[in-house]
C-alpha cells in the first residue's frame, strides 16, 4: 500500500522548522543534541578518572589534605570548606537562572535583568574561585621528595602528627648553583625555576631533626598514608632524588601524579564551559537590557542558555562528587 503525503502540511512549514518535535524550537533541539554530545564527553572523562583511581588506589591523594585553603584565613586547615561554598554558589546561579526564565514566561524584562545579572555574578565568582585553587594547588603548600621511581615523600612531625614543610626545616647549604637561563645555559635553552631548597638541604635539616619521620603516598587498610619509624625513614631518604612544590602535569607533592593530571584537565574543561556560558550570559543579559526580546514577543533565548547553564551546573555536582567527596 503507498503512503500518500498529508496534503494539508505545507512543505515549507517541515524544512522550515514550523514541526516541533516535542514540541521543542530547533534551536532548543540544537542545544539539547549540544549536551547530550558534551554530556557523553564528561562521561568519558569521568569513567578514565575513575579507572585510574581504581588502579592508583593505595597511592591516591586524599581530598581533605589536599584542598584545606580558605581565603584570607591563612594557617588555617578548612578541608574542602571552600569547595563547598564554590559549589553552592554555583547552585544558587542555577537557582535564579531558573527565576529569570520564569520572568521570561511573564514578559517582565525587570525581573529577567535582575536574576540574569545574578547568574552571571555567580558563574564569575565560581570561575575566579576555580582559578584560586588552581594557584594553590600548583604553590603546594609544604613540599616534598621525590624518589627515583617517582614515589612521592612528605614528612611529618612523629609527636604531633602534622605535616611539615620542607623549607621550615631545610638547613641552607653554600652553593653557586643558579638557573640557566638561555643566554648562560647549556644549548642556549632555558631552565625551569629552581626549587627553594635542594635536596642536600632537606636531607641536611632532616637528620638535624630527630622528631620528623617520612610519611609516604601508601594508603594504609584505614585510608591513611604510611608513616614510617625514624630508622625506616632515614633508610628511604636515601632514595630522594627531586625536590617537589606544588603540582603539575608531572610531579605532584601530594601524591600520584595522575591525579593531577584529571584535575587539572576535567576542571580546567568544566571552568572553561563555566566561562563561556558566563561570556553567553552577559551577551544575553544586554540583549535584554536593549528590549531586543521584548520586540520578538519572547524571551526564548534565555530559556536556551538556561538549559546550557543548568548543563554545566549538573556536570559540576558530578566532577565534585569524584574529585572532592569518594
Amino acid at each position: 500500500m503507498e503512503v500518500t503525503p498529508n496534503a494539508s502540511l505545507d512543505e515549507n512549514q517541515v524544512w522550515g522548522g514550523g514541526i516541533k518535535p516535542l514540541n521543542a524550537s530547533y534551536g532548543k533541539m540544537m542545544m539539547w543534541f549540544f549536551i547530550v554530545s558534551d554530556a557523553l564527553t564528561f562521561t568519558g572523562f569521568l569513567v578514565s578518572y575513575g579507572f585510574s583511581r581504581f588502579k592508583n588506589i593505595n597511592s591516591w591523594p586524599i581530598a581533605d589534605e589536599v584542598f584545606t585553603h580558605f581565603p584570607f584565613l591563612h594557617g588555617v586547615d578548612a578541608p574542602m570548606y571552600y569547595v563547598a561554598l564554590m559549589t553552592f554558589v554555583l547552585i544558587f546561579s542555577s537557582v535564579t537562572m531558573v527565576l529569570a526564565v520564569d520572568a521570561g514566561h511573564h514578559m517582565n524584562k525587570a525581573k529577567v535583568t535582575f536574576y540574569m545579572l545574578l547568574t552571571i555574578i555567580g558563574g564569575l565568582i565560581f570561575v575566579g574561585s576555580q582559578a584560586w585553587e588552581w594557584k594553590n594547588f600548583i604553590k603546594g603548600e609544604y613540599g616534598a621528595l621525590e624518589t627515583k621511581g617517582g614515589q612521592i615523600l612528605q614528612f611529618v612531625d612523629s609527636e604531633t602528627g602534622k605535616r611539615e614543610s620542607i623549607q621550615d626545616f631545610a638547613i641552607g647549604i653554600a652553593s653557586e648553583r643558579k638557573t640557566h637561563e638561555s643566554n648562560n645555559g647549556i644549548w642556549f635553552k632555558n631552565e625551569k625555576s629552581l626549587p627553594n631548597v635542594s635536596v642536600a638541604e632537606v636531607k641536611k635539616g632532616f637528620f638535624a631533626n630527630p622528631e620528623l619521620v617520612i610519611r609516604t603516598e601508601q594508603l594504609t587498610s584505614e585510608g591513611r598514608k604510611t608513616v614510617l619509624s625514624r630508622e625506616s625513614s632515614i633508610l628511604k631518604i636515601e632514595d630522594a632524588t627531586n625536590v617537589v612544590e606544588g603540582a603539575n602535569l608531572i610531579h605532584n607533592e601530594y601524591g600520584n601524579r595522575l591525579f593531577a593530571d584529571f584535575f587539572f584537565f576535567i576542571t580546567g574543561f568544566h571552568g572553561f564551559h563555566v566561562f563561556s556560558g558566563v561570556v553567553i550570559n552577559i551577551i544575553i543579559f544586554f540583549n535584554v537590557i536593549l528590549g531586543t526580546y521584548e520586540k520578538r514577543g519572547h524571551y526564548e533565548m534565555v530559556e536556551k542558555v538556561g538549559l546550557y547553564w543548568h548543563f554545566v551546573d549538573l556536570v559540576w555536582v558530578f566532577v565534585f562528587t569524584f574529585f572532592y567527596l569518594v
